[in-house]
């Protein structure tokens, strides 16, 4: 009715001003007043639709009557306020009161056999309000079909947009979202599909109870009635929270922003997996080509250091062929002048006493001293020159008396510290693994005849240990005893197979200092002469570089190395071979010892 007289208002507003009306400008116009309108008179009650079946209810079957039919508010329904309702039932009691019909001529059933009973009990179940809850819960006119597959995939929305939207009344909580539309952005969709799994509905079935608990007779049946309608509601809701989670999974697998969503998602992921693979292989490409540089570099600057160490190498040579020369030269002027005196005496057994101290001044002194005594003798007469020789001689048995007595004093130091201490094994204070393992490399290197032997394995330590300790002659020597004694055996046989080996490569050289012949230690063949570092390090990188397989190995190996002969390198390579080899059996006796 209201909106008929807005519509006609509305019409009044736009018809068109004559030229006899007059014209009025207004300069605001007032809020408009909502107004609370009850729904009554003949307007209301033609507006009610009665059932048409009414008349031919069964009051005996009212509760399986539609309620809203009843008052007439089919349209309305569960949409309808109390206000409403009480008007409709208003209606319905002036037009079906068993007093107005009978006034009107009626016959009238008596008692509760009168449909106009139907009308008492749907006020009853309407007007309150848990009952009104409990019938609306099974809606005779609600729709609860779930949508197929087949119908959401070719009109999705139009499919399921409005089953939704009619299983909302069933929702506790307000603001029920929508389905949306095909251009819904993710966060919408992801909401939406949230609320709906984990949907929670009032929707409750005990307005279908098949007993009624207020009929039992006593408590226990009542308590019986009570466990079979909880386990029928229970079962109801059970089935209803399955067709509701059927409808969601049919609407989410049918729903097309859903597929586009994780396609989507799919093409992120191969893209930022493609761009993560792209950056690892860029940074792989920048870790190679860096570690190709640093190799570059360290290449040229190897290829330098060998240039270099092959200059210095070729310039140590030279000065030690200069030196080597200068020595034998004046070792000659010295043997030259002392035999143009005779040997200083005419007794034969003087001279070669004295031919005996003269080879061992020219094994003993230094250039410089060779060139000083020679410069006097030259200068001086016979008796000078007998007393300066003789005085030489003399310093030199005296350093040579010295050093026997050193060695002499350090290995009875050393009988009295194993005497002290009989725990001094392999692990002593400043003595590791590794510079155990140097010890027995060094002595059998530097075996028994070895010139200033202990002294030359004491530098030999030194230079190639890696602890930063500085070892003398002594501590050598002590530590040396020591390991024989630990193990004597092992360190015998070592020695003896070091000396053998010495003797055998060395036959040209006496066995002791005092009678050995200058000419035969400093003038004879290559292989008396000492390998330097720097020749050994060239020889290890020869046979690295060229392997068994090499046509003329040897040959290319001895170029390698300058100064050396091809008969040195394989010489010197037999040599390296024994040494490992009598160093891994000397290691693997000591550990049969240890292990013992």
């Amino acid at each position: 009715m209201i909106s008929l007289m807005r519509a006609a208002f509305q019409d009044v507003m736009l018809l068109e001003a004559q030229e006899e009306d007059e014209t009025v400008v207004y300069n605001h116009v007032p809020g408009s007043v909502q107004i609370e309108v009850e729904p009554v008179g003949r307007w209301f009650e033609a507006f009610l639709e009665e059932h048409p079946l009414l008349r031919t209810l069964d009051p005996k079957d009212w509760k399986n009557q539609d309620h809203y039919a009843v008052l007439g508010l089919v349209n309305m329904r569960y949409k309808a306020t109390q206000r409403q309702i009480k008007s409709a039932h208003k209606a319905m009691v002036l037009k079906h009161h068993p007093d107005k019909r009978k006034a009107a001529g009626e016959q009238i059933v008596e008692g509760d056999n009168d449909y106009f009973s139907c009308i008492t009990k749907a006020i009853e179940t309407l007007s309150d309000p848990v009952k009104r809850r409990s019938f609306d819960s099974i809606d005779p006119t609600f729709e609860n079909a779930v949508p197929q597959k087949g119908e959401g995939v070719k009109n999705f929305f139009q499919a399921f947009a409005p089953v939704f939207e009619r299983n909302a009344r069933w929702s506790s909580r307000k603001h029920v979202p929508s389905l949306g539309t095909a251009e819904a952005s993710f966060e919408d969709v992801d909401h939406f599909y949230s609320f709906w799994y984990n949907f929670d509905s009032w929707r409750e079935f005990s307005y279908l109870d098949e007993e009624e608990k207020e009929k039992a007779e006593c408590r226990d049946e009542r308590r019986w009635i009570e466990k079979q309608n909880r386990g029928s509601r229970a079962q109801r809701k059970k089935e209803e929270m399955v067709r509701m989670r059927n409808l969601v999974d049919t609407a989410y697998s049918c729903d097309p922003r859903i597929k586009r969503f994780k396609e989507e998602e799919r093409s992120r992921k191969e893209s930022e997996r493609k761009a993560k693979a792209d950056a690892k292989k860029k940074e792989q490409e920048d870790k190679d080509r860096a570690k190709q540089a640093e190799l570059d570099a360290v290449r040229l600057l190897k290829e330098k250091e060998d240039e270099e160490a092959k200059l210095a190498a070729q310039l140590a040579k030279k000065e030690k062929e200069v030196q080597k020369k200068a020595i034998k030269k004046e070792r000659g002027k010295l043997r030259t002048s002392c035999k143009s005196w005779n040997y200083f005496s005419d007794n034969e057994a003087d001279n070669v006493k004295m031919m005996q101290e003269v080879e061992k001044l020219c094994d003993r002194l230094e250039l410089i001293s060779l060139q000083t005594l020679n410069e006097f003798l030259s200068s001086s007469s016979q008796q000078e020159a007998k007393g300066a020789v003789e005085k030489q001689v003399e310093e030199v048995n005296a350093q040579l008396q010295r050093e026997r007595e050193a060695e002499v004093q350090a290995q009875q130091a050393v009988r009295g510290a194993e005497q002290a201490s009989r725990g001094g094994g392999a692990t002593a204070k400043g003595w590791n693994e590794d510079d155990l393992q140097l010890l027995i490399k060094a002595v059998n290197l530097f075996p028994a005849g070895t010139n200033a032997r202990w002294e030359v394995i004491a530098n030999y330590m030194n230079l190639h240990s890696t602890s930063g300790l500085k070892r003398t002659a002594k501590d050598v020597i002590n530590k040396a005893k020591n390991f024989q004694r630990l193990d004597p055996l092992q360190k015998d046989e070592v020695n003896k197979k070091a000396f053998e080996k010495f003797r055998k490569d060395h036959t040209s050289v006496p066995d002791t200092v005092d009678n050995a012949a200058p000419s035969e230690r400093f003038e004879g063949s290559g292989d008396a002469v000492a390998w330097t570092s720097e020749q050994q390090k060239l020889l290890e990188q020869a046979l690295k570089t060229f392997p068994v397989s090499t046509a003329e190995r040897w040959d290319k190996i001895s170029a390698a190395v300058p100064g050396r002969t091809k008969k040195d390198c394989m010489k010197r390579y037999k040599e390296l071979v024994e040494m490992v080899k009598a160093k891994k059996a000397a290691q693997d006796q000591l550990g049969t010892k240890t292990k013992k």
